[in-house]
């Protein structure tokens, strides 16, 4: 390895080594003063965190000693969270002499590696496992080691061209911190604001314009009764008084018609002077930023020069022949995305080569090259992107493991687990703690490697999917900013707010009319582009104030798709204003970490607007739905004027859904049957069917497809109540036109009718 690289790469290492022990040091301290249960698991989830990302950053660099140190530490704290051992004054100390170890073992060149390999460190190792077991002896004096020094200077943070400056006989290159540079871009990018609100200036002039040409329209229609006027006066009195009304008034007419044409003239002379003005401002706003991005922009070699080494060693390890093959080392990215992203890379790397390529002997059986290949790809995107892909040859995710290992964690039950779409298994890998690996090793089983890589992704504004094909190999597809200040957003407005919503979190947007809109297994749904999403309004997934339904004139609702898989929902807004550049604002410290909101930003308006958190949308969107919440429709007026048809040929069901639906304020009628239920309609005002699907005579898809054939009851709503939950069941509940699709198995009266308050 280049000398000059690996200096680069251990003060890299030196300095992610530095914030990991910080927070452990926090995280130890804290934990010793908590007494709470849920506090105290909160900071083992931390601790743990710090400990397996610290582990991973030494494995890559080859610094065994720390990553021993850093892996029982982990160990320790894994059992802490399962409760398998206790938390003891002795275990406290030796865990921050551990950190203090790390610390000391930090390696600044050749001699310090040297010196920290005289700390016993396999003695530390075993004492920290002995005392979390309960009985842990004393260190040896001589293994006690000293805490590092507080004064020791930090690595230093550099972007340097070659040749050095130093040797440079010109004035070429310079070194320069790029804490320097960041300063420098954060007040340049303080300035798209200042461009911000001059585009809304000039716009706030171009509105002033059209007023103006608005009244000189009306003027002109107006001016022959003016002149006809004039003429009138002047045939009754044979002119027209200076100092009469009439004269007054039609000459206080023409002065205002002079003063408004030359105001206008003025308007649209300063507007155009305006625009002269903003195309200047915005090429130098736009030329500085750009040049300051352009300072801090990096090869993604700089990050992806880490993963050679990793493959191989695992491999090694593993007992596996893996080859690694990098496409885009020099697409340039910003310095600070490549810093987040490297330990969520490493994440992947060693999950492809643990979990996903093969022995050379089972490929071989599976008719595939002995050796197994690797790909990274970094390409950059439309709108201020970059994507990375992480995909291996191997033997893919098996999606049964992952429901079989659901099921047995209690996450869902195995008539969930059997229901689920591919999409939504695959993304079960992504939650805390969840792994299929049979054995806990230094290198997987814990379940934590690939929530850390989608809370990264998700924390830079991105967004993390994978594909997998059985014995083709797994794919991960990170979509990310190429800069963190600023970013790409959609702007869109609910109540009286503005949101915005970060462009690489968005899928699409779309405007769909009302009367397209389903309930499937409880949920309000749509169709978009031949897929079901789930249809949640937005001020429901944020807790805000609910309001009636504001659609357009001609019925259409606008909306934003985001999330991944089967977790892809659609959110209602008011109206979708455009997509532009924002700069990115943090919260403060008071609000490190706010649910839903990622940042905020100030439009050009001198409004702040909040930056949503993709992520956490989604997650309060299917909380929202599995609580009942999410409603997209006002209440029902007047529920007792409304009249539902139950048809039913149980006697027992049929008198439960009447006594539910007459307790909710509604009228019923009853029918026993499909062929029953067409008589009833045509001799009563019904506003909505309710039907069992499984009836003699004519069963309730026959009757719901009837119904929609049907030139006078088309459009009545139909919500089918049965015990047919089978996928293929509810696709033809769906192709036959009914509205929801209700399985008894998870019905409850809430449920019903909260359905049909939606539908009428």
């Amino acid at each position: 390895m280049d000398i000059e690289f690996q200096k680069r790469l251990l003060a890299t290492f030196r300095d992610e080594t530095r914030e990991h022990l910080a927070s452990i040091s926090d995280g130890l301290l804290a934990l010793e003063k908590a007494a709470e249960p849920e506090k105290q698991q909160a900071i083992l989830e931390t601790v743990f965190r710090e400990a397996h990302s610290l582990k991973g950053a030494a494995r890559a660099v080859g610094v065994s000693d720390i990553e021993s140190l850093s892996h029982a530490m982990e160990g320790v704290f894994a059992g802490l969270k399962r409760q398998t051992g206790s938390a003891s004054a002795a275990l406290f100390d030796l865990l921050h002499r551990a950190t203090d170890t790390i610390a000391r073992l930090l390696p600044s060149g050749e001699a310090d590696r040297d010196a920290g390999r005289k700390i016993p460190v396999r003695e530390l190792v075993l004492s920290l496992e002995q005392a979390f077991k309960g009985g842990a002896p004393p260190l040896p004096s001589d293994a006690t080691p000293e805490t590092a020094s507080p004064s020791a200077p930090p690595a230093s943070d550099h972007i340097q061209e070659s040749p050095p400056a130093e040797k440079s006989s010109g004035n070429d290159t310079i070194r320069i911190s790029t804490a320097k540079l960041d300063a420098l871009l954060r007040q340049a990018e303080e300035m798209l604001t200042a461009k911000q609100a001059a585009l809304q200036r000039a716009a706030e002039l171009e509105e002033i314009g059209i007023e103006l040409a608005g009244w000189e329209k009306e003027w002109k229609k107006i001016r022959p009764a003016l002149r006809m006027l004039a003429k009138i006066q002047q045939a009754t009195d044979g002119n027209v008084p200076k100092g009469g009304g009439i004269g007054r008034l039609l000459t206080h007419c023409e002065w205002s018609r002079d003063a408004l044409k030359s105001l206008k003239h003025k308007v649209q002379a300063l507007s155009k002077a305006r625009a002269n003005d903003r195309h200047d401002l915005d090429m130098m706003v736009d030329g500085l930023v750009s040049g300051l991005k352009e300072a801090l922009l990096l090869p993604s070699a700089t990050v992806l020069g880490l993963l050679p080494k990793v493959v191989r060693d695992l491999g090694r390890e593993r007992g596996k022949d893996v080859e690694l093959l990098i496409d885009g080392e020099n697409v340039e990215v910003d310095k600070r995305i490549l810093e987040e992203i490297k330990a969520p890379l490493i994440h992947l790397i060693r999950n492809c080569v643990d979990h996903g390529i093969e022995k050379p002997g089972e490929r071989q059986r599976r008719n595939k090259p002995a050796t197994g290949t690797i790909r990274v790809a970094v390409t950059l995107r439309e709108s201020g992107l970059v994507e990375i892909v992480v995909s291996d040859d191997g033997t893919g995710i098996d999606t049964g493991r992952v429901a079989a290992t659901a099921v047995r964690q209690g996450i869902v039950t195995q008539d969930q687990a059997g229901n689920m779409e591919k999409e939504e298994l695959l993304g079960m890998i992504f939650r805390s703690g969840f792994s299929t690996a049979p054995l806990i090793t230094d290198i997987s089983g814990r379940g934590l490697g690939l929530t850390i890589v989608r809370e990264k992704v998700e924390n830079l504004g991105g967004t993390v999917t994978v594909a997998s094909e059985a014995g083709q190999g797994t794919s991960f597809r990170m979509v990310l900013p190429l800069t963190l200040s600023t970013c790409r957003g959609v702007l869109f407005t609910e109540g009286e707010q503005t949101f915005i919503v970060p462009s690489a979190g968005v899928e699409r947007v779309a405007r769909i009319n009302r009367s397209s809109f389903k309930t499937v297994e409880n949920r309000e749904s749509i169709e978009l582009d031949g897929a079901v999403l789930s249809f949640v309004r937005l001020s429901d997934a944020l807790r805000l104030p609910r309001k009636r339904e504001s659609t357009d004139d001609d019925g259409q609702i606008s909306l934003f798709v985001i999330g991944s898989g089967a977790n892809r929902i659609a959110f209602g807004v008011d109206a979708v204003i455009n997509e532009q550049e924002i700069l990115v604002k943090g919260l403060g410290p008071q609000l490190t970490r706010v649910r839903n909101i990622a940042g905020a930003t100030v439009l050009g308006t001198g409004r702040v607007a909040a930056i949503l958190h993709p992520g956490d949308l989604v997650k309060s969107a299917l909380n929202a739905i599995a609580t009942g919440i999410a409603s997209t429709a006002a209440e029902p007026e007047a529920a007792t004027r409304k009249s539902v048809l139950i048809a039913e040929d149980s006697i027992t069901a049929r008198t439960l859904l009447k006594n539910i639906l007459e307790a909710a304020g509604y009228r019923t009628t009853t029918a026993v049957d499909g062929i029953d239920a067409l008589t009833l309609l045509t001799t009563n005002e019904i506003d909505l069917l309710v039907s069992d699907v499984d009836m003699p005579r004519m069963n309730g898809f026959e009757l719901t497809a009837r119904i929609r054939a049907s030139r006078e009851f088309a459009g009545l709503p139909v919500v089918l109540v049965t015990s047919l939950d089978a996928r293929e069941d509810r696709e033809r509940g769906i192709d036959v036109g009914a509205n929801a699709y209700i399985v008894k198995s998870s019905f409850d009266q809430s449920n019903l009718v909260d359905v049909i308050k939606r539908l009428i």
